[in-house]
């Protein structure tokens, strides 16, 4: 398992518009979120022991923040031919509370610029990037416990309406987004 750091996104980007198929059923686009008082924005995928490492807390961060009205949308872009079990057929086997959508011509993560799993941007009302980064600082094998915490800081400054400063955000760290032969974007090297 190689790791991966985020790109780290520009603060301030707006969020790049996507309709994507839910594994769910039908489509969704980023309107989804028009209502939220901000929204969180994750690569993930199923079979990424950094994603598995914090899936269990994510959900329950998700729960508590969904309550307070942040939307939360997961995307998986892995090229599926080589990784089955990233498949929409395997995705719909997960019970998350948030919509999770497949990005089969991985337009969507190069869009935002996503270089990992789990890789996290969080979103204003306004649809401005207020934090990327990691979770937590909690990897797989290591001794420090999950907690979510630099996403739930991320999230209470997104709803106290206030901003988190640059040099505070760390890279997300986990497995990269397994591009289709040739589709490897730029930024990636």
């Amino acid at each position: 398992m190689s790791a991966t750091p985020s790109t780290m996104l520009e603060i301030g980007t707006e969020a790049p518009d996507f309709t994507l198929k839910s594994v769910h059923g039908g489509k969704l686009s980023l309107s989804y979120t028009e209502q939220s008082k901000g929204f969180v924005v994750m690569f993930i995928c199923n079979h990424c022991p950094y994603v598995l490492h914090i899936e269990d807390e994510l959900v329950k961060l998700a729960n508590e923040y969904i309550a307070k009205g942040i939307g939360f949308i997961a995307i998986s872009s892995n090229d599926v031919e080589k990784y089955p079990q990233d498949s929409p057929e395997k995705m719909a086997e997960k019970e998350y509370p948030f919509p999770y959508l497949y990005d089969e011509t991985q337009e969507v993560a190069k869009a935002y610029k996503a270089a990992c799993t789990p890789d996290f941007f969080v979103f204003d009302e306004n649809q401005k990037l207020t934090y990327r980064g990691q979770f937590d600082e909690s990897r797989p094998k290591s001794d420090k416990p999950v907690t979510g915490n630099d996403l739930r800081n991320a999230l209470d400054a997104v709803l106290e309406g206030r901003s988190i400063p640059e040099k505070e955000q760390k890279p997300s760290m986990g497995c990269n987004i397994k591009w289709k032969p040739g589709n490897e974007p730029e930024y990636f090297g």
